[in-house]
């Protein structure tokens, strides 16, 4: 390792979106990506050739971009209090943060709480790993807790216990996910009160990026609780994964924080356009959720139809399913080999935290994954 480089870095290893199969067996040029939990439709043309005009027409490419985003987070404070159900004047601009991505605004919020050995992060695992893994790359330290192994619910006396049991540094951040990823669960009652009940010294990060899916938010809390941050973000529902835009909540001096350790001009132009145009033609661009929420509701029903899955419930844009532990399985009918055998036949879904994560795609792709589902399961039993 290079003599120069934190000695903690070489524990690490990079994130890879896409990770490569270990079986060398070719696969098909034309995959279902349901791997990424991404929206199954691109942005319509219309809405395409809008911002092909923006670019040649009003984008300077010499100029830098609007480093304040003022524009873009006024029109994300009136669609927050629309769909928050909330009065006009909840939230403002002085409420919202923009990054390349929610990981940015992560990333922002480590530095701003636990840099410099002030404080560690707790998460429950599983859930997104991009948490542990900006922290770690930041030199801070990580604490996890489990799941029930049921229904994923976080083992909140072990969560507790750390909280008060960590000192050196202590936990200044809490990430949760509304609902979780990979296991698509919502927070429950009894995790929401637990949150309620942590120290205003300890920053509570809610992570919803699939609240179109859900339609529950808890960004009404905020108001009681300013130690809370909402994470949203453009790349699921509102179909702007290739743009890198997400966006936060929060009480404005923790947004006034933020803003110091932001990296100047971090949207692109072309990005805050997207965005803008996104906002303005919601409606069209959220039709598609209903589709994609009945898609939901036939993949969770053929698969709970087979008796050797084991599938929660979903509160998000995808499902999470394992192999039933009190059944006797054929000696290869593992996840991992299913996963392998999915990806030779033609769709990619994510192996985690022992089962498979499976964005809901497009109708026919769903279709697909269904019968190479049930192919590969039929083939492991016979």
């Amino acid at each position: 390792m290079l003599p120069f480089i934190r000695s903690d870095l070489a524990q690490l290893t990079a994130y890879k979106p896409h990770p490569s199969s270990d079986n060398a067996e070719p696969v098909p040029t034309q995959l279902d990506r349901l791997d990424t939990n991404e929206s199954p439709y691109d942005l319509p043309p219309q809405l395409k050739e809008k911002l092909a005009w923006t670019y040649q027409q009003v984008i300077e490419t010499n100029r830098y971009p609007d480093g304040g985003h003022e524009t873009l987070k006024d029109a994300i404070a009136e669609y927050v209090n629309e769909s928050a159900a909330l009065l006009a004047s909840s939230f403002t601009a002085a409420n919202i943060s923009v990054g390349n991505g929610s990981d940015e605004l992560i990333r922002s919020l480590l530095i701003a709480t636990c840099l410099g050995g002030e404080g560690s992060i707790l998460v429950a695992n599983p859930t997104f790993s991009m948490y542990g893994i900006l922290a770690k790359t930041l030199g801070i330290p990580v604490i996890g807790v489990g799941r029930n192994e049921e229904n994923f619910e976080i083992d909140l006396k072990a969560a507790q216990s750390a909280i008060e049991q960590t000192q050196n540094p202590p936990i200044r951040v809490v990430f949760v996910v509304h609902p979780n990823s990979p296991t698509a669960n919502a927070l429950t009652a009894a995790e929401l009160a637990w949150l309620k009940s942590l120290s205003a010294e300890i920053l509570v990060v809610i992570d919803e990026a699939y609240f179109e899916f859900s339609q529950n938010t808890l960004v009404g809390e905020l108001i009681q609780h300013p130690n809370w941050v909402i994470l949203r973000t453009f790349s699921k529902a509102f179909r702007l994964a290739a743009l890198r835009v997400g966006y936060c909540v929060a009480h404005p001096e923790a947004i006034a924080i933020l803003e110091k350790v932001r990296l100047p001009y971090n949207l692109p132009s072309f990005s805050i356009a997207a965005a803008l145009v996104a906002l303005q033609n919601r409606q069209l661009l959220l039709e598609s959720i209903p589709q994609i929420l009945n898609e939901r509701a036939k993949l969770i029903k053929v698969l709970s139809d087979d008796p050797t899955l084991q599938l929660t419930q979903s509160a998000a844009n995808f499902i999470f399913l394992r192999l039933k532990l009190n059944i006797s399985h054929p000696k290869d009918a593992t996840v991992k080999n299913i996963h392998s055998q999915l990806r030779q036949l033609g769709t990619l879904v994510r192996e985690i935290s022992g089962g498979l994560r499976i964005t809901v795609g497009a109708p026919e792709e769903n279709t697909r994954t269904l019968n190479r589902v049930q192919a590969v399961l039929a083939n492991l039993k016979s």
